[in-house]
């Protein structure tokens, strides 16, 4: 009779992408970043990461990331921009993307919180995107407080930034099996990320 089932080897923990010792984003899943410096943890997020990254987002919203200011974190040179003129082709858009398994990184940058049922078939069309090698992560940018329904995570990004000094407030609101916690975040050089100062519960910022 065969044991293998019973082997004592701990499951191999899925794989990530890493921002900082203290923050890693399972690949295969769909995260959420909310809060004012949203698209700035997109970029932090787009620093680490490797390869192409694919930018989804309304036609119809006048603003348009400035090649400066994602020079501190990534090369401008790595995004494909795809802009939809019809709200229902945005989420349609990252799902095939994410299905497709050829970009590392798929961001939705979204004018509201999509719900359930959207966030469960990006979660399964990553899943298939990586069945034949490195999985996919995606990346929805909402605004506000955020909100989509059944994320993997929720981050909450806000500039906190003095004088020269770069520094956002950066928090984990949701995890499936990680409590909430806050770091101040602070930038001293390009393209090297952010170091992170875990900030107790009476200092978080709001």
């Amino acid at each position: 009779m065969s044991t293998n089932l019973l082997g004592r080897k701990p499951a191999r923990e899925a794989p990530g992408l890493t921002l900082h010792p203290q923050i890693t984003l399972q690949l295969g899943r769909v995260h959420e970043a909310c809060g004012p410096a949203r698209r700035s943890f997109a970029m932090w997020l787009a620093g680490q990461a490797q390869g192409p990254v694919l930018w989804i987002s309304p036609a119809w919203e006048p603003g348009q990331l400035n090649p400066d200011g994602m020079m501190p974190f990534a090369d401008p040179a790595r995004f494909i921009f795809v802009r939809p003129t019809r709200a229902e082709d945005l989420l349609w858009c990252m799902e095939e993307a994410l299905r497709s398994g050829a970009i590392p990184l798929i961001i939705g940058d979204l004018p509201g919180a999509p719900g359930l049922t959207p966030v469960r078939r990006m979660h399964l069309a990553a899943e298939q995107g990586g069945a034949m090698g490195r999985a996919p992560l995606g990346l929805l940018l909402t605004p506000g407080d955020g909100g989509a329904q059944g994320v993997e995570t929720r981050w909450h990004m806000a500039a906190n930034h003095q004088g020269e000094a770069r520094r956002w407030a950066v928090t984990r609101r949701r995890a499936r099996a990680l409590p909430p916690v806050s770091w101040q975040a602070t930038q001293t050089k390009p393209r090297a990320g952010l170091n992170l100062t875990r900030i107790e519960t009476q200092d978080v910022l709001v």
